[in-house]
């Protein structure tokens, strides 16, 4: 049974059969995209605070050295992104920050807010008067939590990481692949287009990728909900010196990602961190999102490449590349939009006339 998955009731069907099938995937078994897409995004790194001390983590600080940043520098940084073209603002921070960290929850309450969700309501709010699409990336959610900001996101995201119990989320504050999987049912239920991945190389086994990705194929074929599946290798960085995994372990999952999951969720790979022209007959289609005007705050250590080196990967894979939206077209199409999302993208206004380019440039590819 995968760790934590009943005391939050999630009843997944995981039978052997099907996880002997994905390993024995290989790269020869899967196709290559006939295109690749990414979105232009500004990363927005809320608070450096998060309640869990991952071994591999740069993110977080502790106690008493986490910021947050006020509505001031969170508008200074979107209008950025909106000067550079970008359509989507990420906005990340750790998991239930203000419940560890006494100094983020007096400054929360200090600006009017009683929770760390309270604030991002209002930065997302923010970022659609500004002129871009909010992505957020909160951590483990509850359904009261991802509902207090569900419509003013055009979609949202958590990696499950792993259905392992491993040492690298050791500690008081053990990540739960229990509470990652709820998480990912909850944006199912309440209709929140969603993205997840796993982390290779952070102690888990073979079959546990096979796991985590039929565990993440079987909440979306009950809810439709899932756009995306990041294949992220972990990288070495000021906390992690254990390596990265080899280049055919990580050929190999990536293939296997591809073979589980429907054709309809993107795979991608993040190119800061993984070889993506070496994954390219893997079956990636998908580089995410990527900023022209702010660091990779989750990877600080490795650098976004420019849009020039995205068209050299795809020029290397004989395919197009194309710009998406932080919410796939799919979605767009079949109405997952909240209101507040669908009048952002057909205002008559700069940002609206931008987000209907990208949609228009992205049906014709």
């Amino acid at each position: 049974m995968i760790p934590g998955t009943a005391e939050y009731g999630i009843d997944l069907s995981i039978d052997e059969e099907a996880i002997e099938r994905a390993l024995s995937v290989t790269p020869a078994d899967v196709s290559a995209a006939g295109a690749l897409t990414f979105a232009r995004n500004v990363f927005v790194p809320l608070t450096t605070a998060c309640r869990y001390t991952c071994t591999y983590c740069t993110y977080f600080d502790p106690p008493g050295e986490a910021s947050l940043l006020s509505r001031e520098e969170v508008r200074e940084i979107l209008e950025t992104g909106v000067e550079a073209g970008c359509t989507e603002a990420l906005f990340t921070f750790g998991d239930d920050p203000d419940g560890r960290y006494t100094e983020i929850h007096d400054q929360l309450e200090r600006w009017g807010h009683d929770s760390i969700h309270s604030y991002l309501r209002e930065m997302c709010e923010l970022a659609l008067d500004v002129g871009l699409l909010p992505h957020s990336n909160p951590g483990d959610q509850t359904a009261a939590q991802m509902a207090e900001v569900a419509d003013v996101n055009a979609s949202m995201g958590v990696m499950l990481e792993t259905t392992a119990d491993v040492t690298a989320h050791g500690g008081p504050r053990a990540k739960s692949p229990g509470q990652r999987l709820d998480t990912i049912r909850t944006a199912g239920e309440l209709g929140v287009p969603f993205t997840t991945g796993i982390l290779v190389g952070i102690g888990e086994g073979w079959r546990h990728r096979a796991e985590s990705l039929l565990a993440i194929r079987e909440l979306h074929e009950r809810h439709g909900h899932v756009q995306e599946v990041i294949v992220q290798p972990v990288s070495n960085n000021q906390r992690w010196r254990e390596g990265s995994p080899t280049l055919e372990t990580l050929r190999r999952t990536t293939a296997m990602a591809r073979a589980i999951l429907p054709e309809e969720v993107s795979i991608q790979t993040p190119p800061n961190l993984a070889p993506a022209r070496d994954l390219l007959d893997c079956g990636i289609d998908d580089l995410g999102g990527v900023s022209p005007v702010t660091d990779d705050h989750v990877n600080p250590d490795y650098a976004w490449p420019a849009l020039r080196e995205l068209e050299e990967i795809a020029e290397a894979g004989g395919v197009p590349l194309r710009e998406r939206l932080p919410v796939y077209e799919r979605h767009v199409e079949a109405d997952w939009l909240s209101d507040r999302i669908r009048e952002a993208i057909e205002a008559e206004n700069e940002a609206g006339r931008r987000y209907r380019s990208v949609l228009t440039s992205a049906t014709r590819a």
